[in-house]
């Protein structure tokens, strides 16, 4: 067997956390730095100055799970004034629960899913907000993070999601919402952190984060370095091994002036999960899903892939600069340049693809899916923020410029062989191409080969953007929150195949635009009703997945043009016991229209809608000194109301219809609760509970994923002032349940019970 893979240092992992592991030894590392430091007493909801040095999201007490403001300038008000549903995720939730990746962190947000990828959707990060596919609306610090990514969050210091569409904030996508992870950035006083985790299933992970200042206090440098290896409960032969560093360094501390700079690096190097073959209610040669889940040959453990041919390389690196100054006590001029590079390589087992030797001979066909990406990105955003008053009214207002050039390009592997053989031979049958259901070998030898194919795709977008919001005091008690934004979008996508050259372009120009009004009954308290557009242009992934209004070569007739979606809402918002708990709650009907369906065989019209109509609660924060609570509850009534006709690959039109079925990857009811409790002031027991709704896949809603409820519990304990132990248990009953499903072939099963014990220390 001949392949040719992406170099990638192998031995960089171990000598990173061999590093790790002496400056723990030597005490001078201590656990994941808590939350922001502290940055202004509660009192008066003035406006925001955001500063590249500063730390928002984060209220005085760095511990609590309650957050007061969002990161971005872009939003001109404090939470409790905002009129749109927002979750912030803070560093005590990701600590406490023991995240690790975007896909645990968002497990406490209930609306969100994760739907699988394989070789045209990448696998990596694919999260679902209210029901529409979110992949390509992952924000760092305000600026769109491009690219099929598995995230990290060694580097993260908080997470905010802003639920219903959200172009007047960041431009393309976003229907159902985006998400902005915002990263630990250099602070004004010494401090040393990190740990390590030792867990079940050969779990090893170390952290270290340090910062230092110097020139007379007057700067600052960061360091966060991360080193992760594991093995995955409940999965024969899974690994995942990665590695990072994200160095940080600030200038002008306490200023009118302060610049930043920031790189982040990642490394992965895994043994994919193949996922679990959905299983069919017929063992006819030709038979159709009918409401069909996984089906795993009676083993939950089976893993169908094979270990000789199978792996995933990832890789990111992320520069970034900021300027910021403050023109005056009311003024503040800030500018971002980031140039991005994010990916991916792999070859990865699609468990039999559909092709029925699942449901007529207990087999599976390793069919094999490979992708090779890399996303370059670079962007430049200006952003003028702060308040005045005109007419005796007071505005908080933020406007900006954004420039950002992206490319993708996308090619993979010519594997051999890797058509459908009919697997009627079950034990490391066909050279390793078929294996059995119920009891398959990953230690299989496969006498095929993989050879690197250089054909592919080149897609290439420019977008410029100008917008700008602004909060008016109307009087105490009434505000107006307002926002506009306009957008240029111009991609092309340029193939080379065995066929032939093809070459697609659009240029595409929206207005984007949102409006909130909110009343305050009292200071603590706000009632509100909003109105949001987001706008999803042809080729707004760049390359980097499958998209409903992406680019379409051979049909007779494409509009191509932007998909729109509106959002009505109507909410409340509520700061109590003494501003320590934070409770929201809203209705809203989000209905995304002029969207490209099919109309006949290779005819496409801009005409299709789908709707969801839903009701989210959430609490967070502090019920007494002792106990804390972050929690939520969404109900998403989804409805294709106009899904086009049915087609395949070759959009050639088939009988039947989709519509009135339900949207894929969106649950009727999610809910999430974790909870901690202060026994003494050294002692700490939490534990958390999730359950989601049942699933579909796709939107014939054939096959799907049942629901299921997971239990998480933890424990900690402080040794002294310098050292906590942090015992955390997930899934506690150790549920077999799958978090990811694909549209047609397969899903994405969860891990199993897994135990971590971390060892934190704080100087």
């Amino acid at each position: 067997m001949s392949r040719t893979i992406l170099k990638i240092p192998v031995s960089s992992p171990r000598m990173l956390a061999s590093a790790i592991g002496v400056a723990l030894s030597a005490g001078s590392a201590a656990h994941l730095a808590q939350a922001a430091e502290n940055t202004e007493p509660k009192g008066e909801r003035n406006p925001i100055s955001l500063g590249a040095t500063n730390i928002t999201g984060q209220d005085q007490d760095n511990t609590s799970y309650q957050v007061e403001k969002a990161s971005s300038q872009k939003y001109t008000a404090p939470l409790v004034d905002t009129p749109r549903s927002v979750t912030v995720v803070p560093q005590q939730v990701l600590k406490d629960t023991a995240a690790t990746s975007l896909q645990d962190a968002l497990r406490t947000v209930p609306g969100i899913t994760f739907g699988a990828g394989e070789g045209g959707n990448p696998q990596g990060d694919r999260p679902f907000i209210r029901g529409f596919d979110a992949q390509g609306d992952t924000y760092l610090d305000g600026v769109r993070d491009t690219g099929g990514q598995s995230r990290e969050i060694f580097d993260i210091e908080s997470i905010e999601v802003s639920k219903g569409p959200n172009s007047s904030f960041g431009g393309r996508g976003s229907a159902g919402g985006s998400l902005n992870l915002v990263s630990k950035t250099p602070q004004a006083r010494d401090f040393t952190n990190g740990g390590f985790t030792y867990g079940s299933d050969q779990t090893r992970r170390y952290v270290l984060d340090v910062n230092r200042q110097f020139l007379d206090d007057s700067a600052a440098f960061r360091l966060n370095l991360m080193s992760h290896e594991q093995n995955v409960a409940g999965r024969d032969a899974v690994n995942y091994d990665r590695w990072g560093v994200a160095p940080s360094l600030t200038f002008g501390l306490g200023t009118p002036t302060r610049v930043n700079l920031s790189y982040y690096h990642m490394e992965s190097d895994d043994l994919p999960d193949s996922g679990i073959p959905y299983g069919y209610g017929s063992t006819a040669s030709n038979a159709a899903h009918v409401h069909d889940k996984p089906t795993d040959g009676g083993d939950s453990s089976n893993f169908y892939g094979l270990k000789s041919r199978d792996f995933r390389k990832t890789r990111a690196d992320i520069s970034t600069v900021s300027i910021e100054h403050d023109l005056n006590d009311n003024m503040t001029l800030k500018n971002t340049l980031r140039h991005g590079s994010t990916g991916q390589d792999y070859v990865l087992t699609q468990p039999d693809d559909s092709q029925h030797n699942v449901n007529q001979f207990g087999t599976v066909w390793r069919r094999a899916n490979s992708r090779v990406s890399t996303t370059t990105t670079t962007t430049n955003q200006t952003d003028l923020f702060g308040n005045f008053q005109l007419a005796g009214m007071k505005h908080s207002y933020s406007t900006g410029l954004e420039f950002t050039g992206e490319e993708t390009r996308v090619s993979g592997y010519t594997v051999s062989p890797n058509s459908n053989p009919v697997c009627n031979v079950s034990k490391g049958g066909m050279g390793g191409n078929c294996t059995s259901l119920s009891n398959p070998n990953p230690d299989d030898a496969w006498n095929g080969n993989v050879a690197r194919n250089y054909n592919g795709t080149n897609t290439k977008a420019t977008s410029r953007a100008a917008y700008v919001f602004d909060t008016i005091e109307l009087d105490p008690k009434w505000l107006l929150n307002v926002g506009l934004r306009y957008d240029t979008f111009d991609t092309q996508a340029n193939t080379n195949a065995a066929t032939g050259r093809t070459k697609l372009k659009d240029d595409s120009q929206f207005f984007n635009w949102q409006a909130g009004l909110v009343w305050k009954p009292t200071e603590n308290g706000s009632i509100y009703t909003s109105y949001a557009t987001s706008a999803s242009p042809v080729g707004g992934l760049v390359g980097e997945g499958q998209e409903p209004n992406g680019f379409v070569t051979g049909i007779n007739t494409s509009d191509l043009e932007p998909e729109e979606t509106v959002n009505y809402e109507l909410g409340t918002k509520w700061d109590l016991f003494h501003d320590r708990l934070s409770l929201t709650a809203a209705v809203f009907r989000t209905e995304k229209k002029n969207t490209r369906i099919l109309v006949s065989s290779n005819t496409f019209e801009n005409g299709g809608e789908s709707r969801v109509d839903g009701l989210e609660l959430s609490a967070s924060g502090k019920i007494t000194d002792q106990w804390q609570v972050f929690a939520g509850y969404s109900y998403l009534k989804s409805e294709l109301v106009d899904p086009g006709r049915i087609g395949n690959r070759q959009n050639v039109v088939s009988a039947g219809s989709n519509k009135g079925n339900q949207m894929p990857n969106t649950p009727k009811n999610s809910f999430s609760l974790w909870t901690t409790y202060d026994i003494t002031p050294k002692l700490t027991v939490g534990g958390g509970a999730f359950y989601v709704d049942e699933v579909y896949g796709d939107a014939g809603n054939t096959v799907y994923v049942p629901s299921y409820t997971r239990y998480d519990a933890m424990a900690s304990y402080k040794l002294t002032k310098n050292v906590d132990l942090q015992l955390n248990v997930q899934n506690l009953t150790d549920k077999t349940y799958y978090d990811k499903a694909y549209s047609a072939h397969f899903a994405n099963q969860a891990a199993g019970r897994t135990a971590l014990l971390t060892t934190s220390f704080h100087f």
